[in-house]
């Protein structure tokens, strides 16, 4: 009775375990906009993190990777891993210790840097919103669903998973032409 009882529980242990390592994502799909898959750096989003545990969870597309931390680990970007943000871009650069990812290093993405001639003045956001832009473009960005709860009125929909399919339709053919997009998080 004694092995049924064990073998059930390595079975539930196999089966609540998910994909093994070398099944999981590495990179987030976000991520492969800038980057590319690199052996040993794992690149999501912060979940959570356990200082009693020292572990941390991150999420890289639709699986979630627990990551071991220690003194050793490099926070840059932040103080230390308590004080990432929930679901701030993350690269940890790790090592196998016994079966398990250890971090090396945790690297948050830093704020994009737009150069101030590149910044729109509120003036010509304003032109923009009463449809006085000429042919200057405003696009929103977000998904069609948030679109049509609610957009600026002289906004097109532009929603990133579309940009592909859109582009040739939406974007001027005249590069000097001001295209705004706008999105309903932090850039």
């Amino acid at each position: 009775m004694r092995r049924l009882h064990v073998l059930v529980l390595a079975v539930a242990l196999v089966l609540l375990a998910g994909p093994a390592l070398a099944e999981k994502p590495t990179i987030g799909k976000p991520c492969v906009n800038c980057h590319k898959a690199q052996k040993d750096v794992l690149r999501g989003k912060f979940h959570s993190a356990s200082q009693k545990a020292q572990t941390l969870q991150m999420q890289v597309g639709r699986h979630v990777w627990l990551v071991r931390f220690d003194q050793a680990t490099q926070v840059v970007g932040a103080p230390e891993v308590k004080k990432i943000p929930r679901k701030k871009e993350i690269a940890v650069h790790y090592q196998m210790r016994q079966g398990e990812v250890y971090a090396k290093r945790i690297i948050l993405k830093p704020p994009a840097k737009v150069p101030e001639e590149k910044l729109i003045k509120t003036d010509a956001v304003l032109r923009l919103v009463q449809g006085k832009g000429g042919e200057d473009v405003l696009l929103d960005a977000r998904p069609p669903r948030r679109y049509h709860e609610g957009h600026i009125p002289t906004a097109k929909s532009m929603p990133l998973a579309a940009f592909q399919k859109l582009k040739d339709k939406l974007l001027p053919r005249d590069k000097n032409t001001l295209v705004v997009f706008y999105c309903g998080g932090v850039t």
